[in-house]
C-alpha cells in the first residue's frame, strides 16, 4: 500500500512530539483535577470554566515535566541505549536537545498564560502553586541540584502531583482548603507516586551507572518494592481511616472496588525485574485513573 493510500496519517514530526509529550503519563495530571472538581462540588464551589482551566495547565505542565526530562536525562547522561523504557526522543536523535528544549519552554509558557485566569480567579496562592509546580517540573531532572538525581523525586512527586494539585483545585474552586480537601489528596498522591516508583524501580541498573540517586538506587529492588506496596496500602487506607475520624462521603469505600486491578498489579511488582515493568508501569497509570475515578464518584455522592 503506498503512503497516499494511508488517510489522515500524521507527518513523522507531529509522531515525535505526541512520543515526547508521553500520553500514557497524563492521567497523571487530570486524576488530580478531577478529584479535586468532585471535591469543589461537594463543597458547593464547582466552577466550570477554572476547572477546564486547571485541567488544561495541568496537562500542559505534565508535557512540559515529560520534555524537560527528556531534554536533561539526555544532557545527564541517564538515558543511553541501554534504556529499558519507551524511547526519548532526544537520546534516540528523533529531535535535537535545542528543539526539545525550545518545546519546554513553549509548553510551559502556555500553562502559565492560562495560569494568568486561574490566578485572576482564585488569587495569590494558586499563583504560588502553580509558579511552585513549573519549578518543580523543571528541577526535577534540571538545575544544579536536581531531586530526582538525589532521592527526592517521590517527594516532590507526592507534595506537587498530589497533595498540591488536589488542595489547589480546591483553592481555586472553593477559595479554601479545608480538612476534607487533604484527606481527599492523600490516595491521589499515594497513586501517582506509585507510578514514579515502578518506573525507577526498572530503571535501578541504568541509574546507578549514570549517577542518577534516585530513591530505588538508594533504597535497591527489594526497598523499592516495598515502597510501592506502603503506597498501594496508604491509598486504600486513608478513605477507611477519614470514615472513621469522620466527615468521610457515605461512598468512601468506592475505590476499594480498584483492588481487584491493584492486587495482582501488585504481585507483579513484587515479581518482575526490567522491561517488564514497563508493563507494570502502564498498568499502575491505569489503577491511579481507575480509582481517582471511583474517588471522584465517591465524593460526589
Amino acid at each position: 500500500m503506498s503512503a497516499a493510500a494511508v488517510p489522515n496519517r500524521p507527518p513523522a514530526g507531529a509522531r515525535v512530539w505526541l512520543l515526547a509529550a508521553r500520553p500514557a503519563t497524563l492521567v497523571a495530571a487530570v486524576v488530580p483535577v478531577l478529584v479535586g472538581g468532585a471535591l469543589g462540588a461537594r463543597l458547593g464551589g464547582f466552577q466550570p470554566l477554572p476547572f477546564l482551566g486547571a485541567l488544561g495547565a495541568a496537562l500542559l505542565i505534565q508535557i512540559g515535566c515529560n520534555l524537560a526530562n527528556d531534554y536533561f536525562d539526555y544532557r545527564h547522561g541517564a538515558d543511553t541505549t541501554t534504556r529499558l523504557g519507551p524511547v526519548r526522543v532526544t537520546q534516540s536523535g528523533l529531535a535535537s536537545p535545542a528543539a526539545v528544549w525550545r518545546a519546554t519552554l513553549l509548553v510551559f509558557g502556555l500553562a502559565a498564560l492560562i495560569g494568568l485566569y486561574l490566578v485572576w480567579v482564585g488569587g495569590v496562592p494558586i499563583l504560588v502553586i502553580g509558579a511552585a509546580s513549573i519549578a518543580a517540573a523543571v528541577l526535577y531532572t534540571g538545575g544544579p541540584w536536581p531531586f530526582g538525581y538525589h532521592g527526592l523525586g517521590d517527594l516532590v512527586c507526592f507534595i506537587f502531583f498530589g497533595l498540591a494539585a488536589v488542595v489547589g483545585m480546591a483553592l481555586l474552586l472553593t477559595g479554601t482548603a479545608p480538612p476534607e480537601a487533604w484527606w481527599a489528596a492523600v490516595p491521589v498522591a499515594a497513586l501517582v507516586t506509585a507510578i514514579l516508583v515502578v518506573n525507577n524501580l526498572r530503571d535501578i541498573d541504568t541509574d546507578r551507572v549514570a549517577r542518577k540517586y534516585t530513591l530505588a538506587v538508594l533504597l535497591g529492588r527489594t526497598g523499592t518494592r516495598v515502597e510501592y506496596l506502603v503506597l498501594l496500602v496508604l491509598a486504600y487506607l486513608a478513605p477507611l481511616v477519614w470514615a472513621l475520624a469522620g466527615g468521610a462521603p457515605r461512598w468512601w469505600w468506592l475505590p476499594w472496588l480498584s483492588l481487584l486491578l491493584a492486587v495482582p498489579l501488585a504481585r507483579r511488582v513484587l515479581t518482575t525485574d526490567g522491561a517488564p515493568l514497563n508493563r507494570a508501569l502502564k498498568d499502575t497509570a491505569r489503577l491511579h485513573l481507575l480509582y481517582g475515578a471511583l474517588w471522584a464518584l465517591a465524593l460526589l455522592f
